[in-house]
């Protein structure tokens, strides 16, 4: 009996057959592929005809018509396909880019996505037909980044994974994913949580942070103030780079972050205290940037920028990131505030869960007296 719709929705592990060599195969995962099983000189041979539901069932039975049409004719499908359908490694993800872009917060992410492919995978995949990239391939690319820099070589692998599956729902490549890690990958390469060496941002001690603050008020421009508020709120440089006036509530003291702009991509108060905005300086339009970078007032600091400060500070030994480091350690040593209620002033989300469902609130007023005695300590020089 033919396949109906219904049935496809509903196959079970297996094979499933629609006649004349037409199959569904349905694999452990769940996952659902078109298959045309043929006989061409003596050898059986298996076409895929693109995964389900992108390909639907009018669409693969019409593909294995046009198959057949070309076995009556004498021609084997296989072959003329890869004669038409060659789409190289770098043609295939670029196209899988465009398909994601729209769904990406912001552009950085495409650009990340290409600068890594770019960097690692294209000079010896890049030119390459989808569908000869088999094992060794891949782990030419990824073994001599895999202990060096093991989050970047782990973020490699999934994006090549992911250009590959795609390939095979367009149809340019059949067979297993050679980039997968359970089950293929994960025997030959050690886990990424083994050779990950955690990297600590050098923070300035908690002791020389008011000295420091009082030789920072003494700079000028932009940086140093950006610089100044993040320490004095805890946030992340991005934050604080990337805040607008909108985002500023004066009258209240409040600074509402946006999910979008958070790693967490959860909404975040943060209480002001009074030196905090006075590093805000003069009120502008809602959209503009509170810390522009120079003239262009719609572009932002880059990070080298505040960096930059520490560097003429001759501070060079510590980093931006690490001030987060600096209050968590003043906090933790001097003061009696709970570990929750610092742990929220840095935006972190409790790992562990059941004490992260019954946290529904966000502890702003214990944490505005947490930031409030942070900037009083802070200005002790």
């Amino acid at each position: 009996m033919a396949l109906s719709t219904r049935k496809v929705e509903t196959a079970k592990l297996g094979r499933h057959t629609d006649g004349r060599g037409l199959m569904l195969l349905v694999k452990p995962s769940g996952a659902r592929s078109w298959v045309l099983r043929y006989q061409k000189g003596g050898r059986r041979r298996d076409m895929g005809l693109g995964a389900w539901p992108e390909v639907t069932l009018a669409m693969a039975r019409d593909r294995a018509l046009e198959a057949r049409r070309l076995l009556e004719a004498g021609q084997d499908p296989l072959t003329e396909r890869e004669k038409t359908t060659s789409v190289s490694f770098k043609t295939a993800a670029e196209a899988l880019v465009e398909t994601k872009r729209s769904g990406w917060r912001n552009a950085k992410h495409a650009a990340q996505w290409t600068s890594t492919l770019a960097t690692y995978a294209f000079p010896s995949l890049g030119e390459q037909d989808v569908r000869r990239i088999e094992t060794q391939d891949i782990l030419a690319v990824l073994k001599p980044i895999w202990t060096e820099k093991p989050e970047t070589a782990s973020r490699l692998r999934q994006r090549i994974e992911a250009v590959l599956d795609y390939s095979k729902v367009i149809g340019a490549r059949e067979g297993e994913n050679p980039a997968r890690w359970r089950g293929h990958l994960d025997h030959i390469l050690p886990r990424p949580s083994k050779v990950r060496a955690v990297v600590n941002h050098p923070a300035l001690d908690w002791r020389e942070a008011p000295a420091f603050m009082a030789n920072l008020a003494e700079r000028e421009g932009f940086g140093a103030r950006a610089l100044a508020f993040a320490v004095l709120t805890a946030a992340r440089s991005g934050e604080v780079r990337g805040m607008r006036w909108r985002e500023i509530d004066a009258a209240n003291k409040v600074w509402t972050i946006p999910a979008k702009r958070m790693k967490a991509e959860k909404e975040h108060r943060v209480p002001l205290a009074d030196a905090a905005l006075v590093q805000l300086g003069e009120r502008s339009e809602p959209d503009a940037l509170v810390f522009p970078g120079g003239k262009a007032l719609d572009r932002q600091l880059s990070d080298m920028t505040l960096s930059a400060v520490l560097k003429r500070m001759n501070r060079s030994d510590i980093t931006v990131h690490g001030f987060r480091s600096t209050f968590r350690d003043w906090a933790g040593e001097t003061t009696v505030f709970p570990r929750e209620v610092i742990e929220a002033a840095l935006a972190h989300q409790l790992k562990d869960k059941a004490e992260a469902a019954y946290a529904r609130g966000d502890l702003f007023e214990k944490r505005r007296n947490l930031m409030s005695s942070w900037a009083e300590f802070l200005s002790k020089y």
